[in-house]
């Protein structure tokens, strides 16, 4: 791994490969690819959803909410089930995984962009460009405010012109896809905080339904995943990194009617398993922003803000479908890594609890599927971040991976599935001051970085829906002091960089 001011020897390599990319309008030189099969490297396409949960797919087990092009995708890749993000809201998780460092060594944990912080450090798509790529996105990658970044007219305030905190020197092309969003025509219900339903449809970020009138192409969504396809068909001089990045489900929870239909009648819609007295034995800090208590949510709010989740991650389940069949028609997925995942995962009233931010499995833990030419379809175990994306790629692309950069290559779980790189994940929630180390056995949950915002212990064997605090068992103070030194050894490791 190196950076181009890693050492003069490097530097003169790459300042040699600049002028042989500058003669030759701007490529460098195609190296072999990995595989050994073709003449060309891999291109990767990047498939981002939105606040989506795992538990929301058929291929992760879900026999409601079926997701057959996901499950297609993951048919033919390999599916991990323990992949982890590094931050669980939107803007710090993307900017640590885009920009290669987790939140706490760049300490970018709000809603812009990690520039400021690298200096010129390359990001994900950064590195595929200046090797040769052509790099694109289309729609949210970096960071963008939803619904009133994405929406037609935005709501008044400054977001770059649509663009958010995007990074400008990240990408060869780039492509927004505004839509209605909550203004959409359609029958639409707010369900937060509207006890007497008098409360009209808002927006912001808000629990909004709206069953909207037309086709998928008068949405954000659809116009991405329709120029994704063009963007697939067109003549490639240069391999592609293709960033396509769908909104939904992310609130508010606006489709074309006619995918809410499967979730109808609503009312039917079962809801999670729930304790009485949940709360009683975790810290304030780890009940979540968003709860069925404070958004006054009653069952049958729940209901439909479950069956209207289900209905727009169907509507993102069409779209991927689109955008590989474009894929496969073009021949191009013969030579094309495919990435599919969340930027976090997503509570749907678990614990009573609604959103991201939470550091419990729901919203800490992500969909991640990676379908690589010539690999065999697989099942991972093994725990894996976001953050390792951007090595893993660029190793199997052939490409310089940054030294500075803090994920891992995982490119031997693609081989050997029953492989492990990680015994633990490590995940934080800014706006909670708080941290995850998540093992095979346990999960532990700290508020503050000095404990003083309490702490939460599960079993994950014997307690797999967490509903069962034992951070003050005297049988288990042994495993508080091992995960509370694991913690300050991760954070120690997380902060030895070259910021």
């Amino acid at each position: 791994m190196f950076h181009p001011s890693s050492s003069p020897k490097r530097l003169a390599a790459f300042c040699l490969l600049a002028m042989t990319a500058a003669i030759s309008g701007g490529r460098l030189p195609a190296e072999q690819p990995n595989n050994g099969t073709s003449t060309e490297r891999l291109n990767v396409l990047f498939i981002i959803s939105d606040d989506l949960t795992s538990t929301a797919l058929s291929c992760y087990g879900n026999e409601v909410c079926q997701t057959p092009n996901i499950d297609s995708l993951a048919a033919e890749g390999t599916r991990f089930t323990r992949a982890y993000c590094q931050a669980t809201y939107c803007g710090p998780s993307r900017a640590s995984f885009l920009s290669g460092y987790y939140p706490h060594a760049t300490e970018v944990f709000g809603y812009v962009s990690p520039r400021s912080k690298i200096g010129d450090r390359w990001t994900w798509p950064q590195c595929f460009r200046e090797q040769g790529y052509e790099t694109t996105r289309v729609s949210k990658i970096f960071h963008m405010g939803v619904p009133g970044g994405i929406q037609e007219g935005g709501d008044g305030r400054n977001h770059n012109q649509g663009n958010g905190a995007d990074d400008p020197v990240s990408w060869t092309h780039r492509f927004n896809s505004p839509g209605p969003e909550w203004k959409a025509p359609g029958e639409g219900e707010t369900l937060e905080s509207n006890p007497d339903g008098k409360r009209p449809v808002v927006g912001g970020n808000t629990f909004v339904v709206v069953e909207a009138e037309g086709d998928d192409l008068v949405h954000s969504d659809g116009k991405t995943a329709d120029k994704a396809v063009q963007l697939i068909n067109q003549q490639h001089d240069q391999p592609f990194w293709l960033g396509i990045g769908f909104v939904r489900p992310h609130v508010p929870f606006v489709a074309p009617a006619k995918y809410f239909e499967p979730f109808k009648p609503f009312r039917n819609r079962q809801l999670p398993e729930r304790l009485d007295n949940d709360w009683d034995d975790i810290p304030k800090l780890g009940i979540n922003y968003k709860t069925s208590l404070n958004m006054q949510m009653d069952l049958r709010k729940q209901r439909k803000a479950l069956g209207a989740y289900y209905a727009s991650v169907a509507f993102i389940d069409a779209q991927v479908g689109k955008v590989m069949a474009a894929l496969k028609a073009s021949g191009q997925d013969k030579n094309t890594i495919v990435i599919f995942t969340s930027d976090h995962g997503y509570h749907l009233g678990e614990h009573d609890f609604w959103a991201k931010v939470s550091l419990r499995d729901e919203s800490a833990q992500v969909p991640l599927i990676i379908r690589v030419p010539g690999q065999r379809p697989a099942v991972c175990h093994s725990f894996v971040e976001l953050l390792d994306l951007y090595p893993t790629t660029a190793k199997l692309c052939g490409l310089d991976v940054p030294a500075n950069v803090q994920g891992r290559d995982i490119t031997s779980l693609l081989k050997d599935p029953e492989a492990s790189v990680r015994d633990e994940a490590f995940c934080v929630a800014p706006m909670r001051k708080g941290f995850l180390i998540r093992t095979n056995r346990w999960a532990y949950l700290q508020y503050r970085e000095d404990g003083s915002g309490g702490a939460e212990l599960f079993d994950m064997r014997e307690d797999p829906k967490q509903f069962h605090n034992l951070i003050d068992s005297p049988e288990h103070e042994d495993v508080v002091r091992e995960m509370q030194a694991r913690l300050h050894a991760k954070l120690a490791a997380v902060r030895d960089n070259d910021l």
